[in-house]
């Protein structure tokens, strides 16, 4: 029997945790017996592993802060009307080469709007030949302008076929962070937390406290704010080991290895088995992060980040510092005192215990995304 074929549109744009879920997604898809290629808009890393799927690397294209107000490309130039073009072609042909019985994109409509030069082609390329589905996340940045809502169903309800909701509805409904949820009720599937299966402690070493921000885009302050707080009188004598993701400044991690006593080293591909043997985990508050950090059952200090108008964390955080699964400290009222005091009461805390969350969001998805590519949803 034909597998059936699915064609998977990733754009990340700071982060790395889109890539990351994508990979487990794609995994979960290959095993349930789809055919996935697996496209990525932005810069490759080496961190994620999606399996034996056929991998598509676009020209790649980046936010130039964490502002996102400027897409820009490998080399830092803001990218223009040529660049798109090429760009645009080459997906549409990628596309038709796969020859897809389902599309799936990752955020948009919902975010990823200065990609629309490329996203509305291969939604035209794909009209009445396969069918659409959109991948989103538990929490959504709100939408300040309700026309861009407005459009953002119009959208859903002329393109798409479904919307997997990475998320458990007993949680956060989407509702909650994106107004006219109930316009789109019929087409939307919580699949569940998209969540790694948990890594044996790589070692027991019980005094280290592990410092992350993800892909490092935006992580300066917290690292920054960590090394201040083990300065203050009362810190515990601990072993710090900062990790440095791939869009962290180069400038910024030599300056930081320039303390003593500290160790600093790129992000590692086996991360969640350093957090399940740390005595503490000290990182904000992105999606993947907080999954790496729960199945590991590590304590933790989540300091989400904030800026921008970006709420998705806060939220998040929020949510599981209240369910005692974590310390949450705000970032915008952030001082050495306050964060030395967070770690203590993080080295205090139980270990998360997950059991009671919907984790299997990578198997859930990939089996609508099978029961989609057979006829039915």
């Amino acid at each position: 029997m034909t597998k059936p074929k699915v064609f998977f549109y990733v754009q990340h744009l700071l982060g790395i945790g889109h890539s990351m879920r994508a990979a487990l997604l794609t995994r979960a898809m290959t095993e349930a017996g789809l055919e996935v290629t697996l496209v990525n808009g932005g810069e490759p890393t080496n961190l994620d592993d999606p399996g034996a799927v056929r991998s598509i690397q676009l020209t790649p294209a980046r936010a130039a802060d964490p502002s996102f107000s400027t897409i820009v490309d490998a080399a830092g130039t803001p990218i223009d009307d040529a660049w798109k073009q090429l760009r645009q072609q080459a997906l549409l042909k990628h596309f038709e080469a796969a020859k897809p019985d389902i599309v799936l994109i990752e955020t948009f409509p919902f975010g990823r709007w200065p990609f629309r030069f490329e996203i509305f082609p291969l939604l035209d390329a794909a009209r009445e030949k396969c069918r659409v589905l959109c991948s989103i996340r538990d929490i959504l940045v709100p939408k300040k302008s309700d026309d861009r809502n407005r459009e953002i169903v119009s959208i859903i309800k002329e393109r798409f076929d479904g919307i997997l909701v990475h998320g458990d509805e007993t949680l956060f409904k989407l509702d909650e962070t994106f107004v006219h949820a109930g316009e789109i009720q019929p087409l939307i599937y919580y699949t569940g937390y998209v969540a790694p299966q948990p890594e044996d402690p790589n070692g027991e070493v019980s005094n280290q406290v592990i410092v992350s921000a993800g892909g490092g885009g935006t992580g300066e302050q917290l690292m920054s704010a960590v090394l201040d707080a083990f300065r203050e009188p009362g810190a515990p004598n601990l072993q710090l080991r900062f990790m440095i993701g791939p869009n962290m400044s180069s400038a910024f991690a030599a300056e930081i290895k320039k303390t003593p006593g500290i160790i600093v080293e790129p992000v590692r591909t086996d991360f969640r088995s350093l957090l399940a043997g740390a005595a503490l985990s000290v990182s904000q508050a992105g999606y993947n992060t907080v999954m790496d950090i729960l199945v590991s059952r590590a304590r933790n200090v989540l300091i989400p980040f904030s800026q921008y108008g970006q709420t998705e964390q806060a939220m998040r955080a929020r949510f599981f510092s209240q369910k005692g699964m974590a310390v949450s400290v705000d970032e915008n009222t952030l001082t050495p005192a306050i964060l030395l005091a967070a770690i203590h009461k993080g080295l205090e805390m139980k270990r998360p215990n997950p059991s009671s969350l919907n984790l299997k969001g990578a198997e859930k998805s990939a089996q609508l995304v099978l029961q989609l590519a057979r006829g039915g949803m």
